[in-house]
């Protein structure tokens, strides 16, 4: 518990790297950080800090200065001052230096700003000097009176740098890899860069692991009875010897321990049961393949449904972050139509036909489908519905039919029956809307004055006939009103009568 507690602690250590006063606390290391073994006063911190163009008080700067203290990341400095003045030593006599752990922490947030967000690239002629390195070093160790230790020294020191290197790049670069492809708004132009990327830069890559991974295995196994005693003689001398003497804790360099051996075996070779990392570098390419697979997929689909709008939407994006509250609401607005619902209208008529040239404000509105709107896809999800019965509606149809049918029968007959006097007789609404719809069709046939105006209605078994007669006021009655017209008469005959 206590060591676990002692290691928590030191995480401290990154405290002042997300504070409010973050920017303040990072200058103050990087002035620590600019040189070997540096000795600063709060004074001496405030001046240099005018120099780089931040400005801080004396006493926020040992205000500062202490809290760093306080996380570990510096020390109060042991140095001895000699001054001439009062003066210059109230400006000298609080000093401070930089701790390791500090020292460490600012190293590693300086490469984090520095190289975030780019892709770093993968040496891969480093894999080929590790090969290169560990055959040599194996055909030494195996031979009588097996290596030197300034010759192991210097053999395994290389080797292992060239190993973390490589190492670490690959994992910078894949994880910047799987962060792009992980997005899935990717232009055209996009996607064909990171598909040569993929399909030329990580397949040679992995070509070349495939191809040097057996090797380097082949000369690990050769070697592996010998890293006991190479260890040995590594660890021999140097500062780790000292460093036992006085009860001090030193971190070896990297191939000084059998754990940093063990690592590297299990980065070429399944050991365990555990998959080596040759082996996850190759399934982190198939699901590479498999992602770029999906975006292009995506893409066929969304070039049948329309014109991608993301360049349009990322300019609406920047427009709306660079302006005020109200300029924005106004962009948005306009952009999206979203405006209130200040005034009521007619329902769009379904069939009529929107020009692609109509502006939303005055077009109708469109019902947008739910899958649609919610998942972006016009796919329909789940299972098929059955058909549905739709005997009954088809029943009540024809009986609706059948009784309009009888209606214009019975609405036939009874201007059949007051044809010789249309005047004189009381129509029924049936028959008057019946009459009016005979003149319309009447005299969209002809014309009354050359005796051409007239229609026949062959389910009725009746004919409709417009006369010219100048002069003439022909008035019908019906319960819906009087129905006046000039200069014509109307003529209402049986077919029988008229083919006879």
């Amino acid at each position: 518990m206590g060591e676990a507690g002692e290691e928590l602690g030191r995480l401290e250590a990154f405290t002042y790297l997300t504070v409010p006063e973050r920017a303040a606390y990072l200058a103050i290391m990087r002035l620590f950080t600019a040189s070997l073994m540096t000795d600063l006063s709060a004074q001496q911190v405030v001046e240099e800090l005018a120099e780089h163009g931040t400005e801080l008080t004396l006493d926020a700067a040992v205000s500062r200065l202490n809290q760093l203290v306080g996380w570990g990341n510096l020390l109060p400095s042991s140095h001895t001052v000699r001054v001439k003045s009062i003066e210059e030593y109230q400006r000298a006599r609080s000093r401070y230096q930089l701790s390791p752990l500090g020292e460490r922490v600012q190293r590693h947030a300086d490469d984090v700003l520095a190289s975030a967000d780019a892709a770093r690239e993968i040496s891969r002629e480093l894999l080929g000097l590790i090969n290169t390195g560990l055959a040599e070093l194996a055909d030494r160790v195996t031979r009588p009176g097996g290596i030197d230790a300034g010759t192991a020294r210097e053999s395994v020191a290389t080797m292992f740098a060239q190993f973390w290197m490589f190492r670490d790049s690959v994992r910078d670069f894949y994880a910047f890899l799987g962060q792009v492809l992980a997005r899935f708004d990717l232009d055209s132009v996009e996607y064909g860069g990171f598909k040569d990327l993929l399909l030329d830069y990580v397949d040679s890559i992995t070509e070349e692991v495939v191809l040097l991974a057996p090797r380097i295995e082949h000369h690990l196994q050769r070697l592996w009875p010998y890293v006991p005693e190479l260890v040995e003689t590594l660890r021999a001398g140097g500062l780790a010897g000292a460093a036992a003497e006085l009860g001090m804790a030193v971190q070896r360099s990297h191939g000084h321990d059998v754990a940093d051996w063990v690592a590297l075996r299990a980065w070429f070779s399944d050991v365990d049961g555990r998959r080596s990392e040759v082996t996850q570098l190759r399934d982190a390419t198939m699901r590479a393949l498999q992602s770029l697979l999906a975006n292009a997929k995506r893409m066929i689909r969304s070039s049948g449904q329309g014109a991608s709008r993301r360049r349009e939407l990322l300019r609406l994006a920047a427009w709306l972050d660079a302006a005020d509250e109200d300029t924005a609401t106004d962009l948005f607005t306009a952009a999206f139509g979203l405006y209130p619902a200040r005034h009521l209208g007619l329902a769009a008529d379904p069939e009529a036909v929107v020009p692609a040239t109509a502006s939303w404000w005055p077009a109708a509105a469109v019902e947008v489908p739910v899958a649609l709107r919610e998942r972006g896809t016009r796919a329909a999800r789940g299972r098929t519905s059955g058909l549905a019965d739709r005997s009954a509606q088809q029943q009540a149809l024809v009986e609706r039919a059948a009784a309009e049918q009888q209606r214009r029968t019975a609405a036939a007959a009874e201007l059949l029956s007051a044809a010789h006097d249309l005047p004189g007789m009381r129509l029924s609404s049936t028959a008057v809307r019946l009459l009016l719809e005979l003149v319309a069709q009447a005299l969209g046939a002809g014309d009354p004055a050359l005796g051409n105006a007239a229609t026949l209605q062959l389910d009725l078994g009746l004919r409709c006939e417009l006369i010219s007669k100048p002069r003439h006021t022909l008035t019908l009655r019906s319960a819906d009103g009087d129905f006046t017209a000039n200069d014509i008469d109307i003529a209402i005959t049986r077919l029988e009568e008229q083919g006879g």
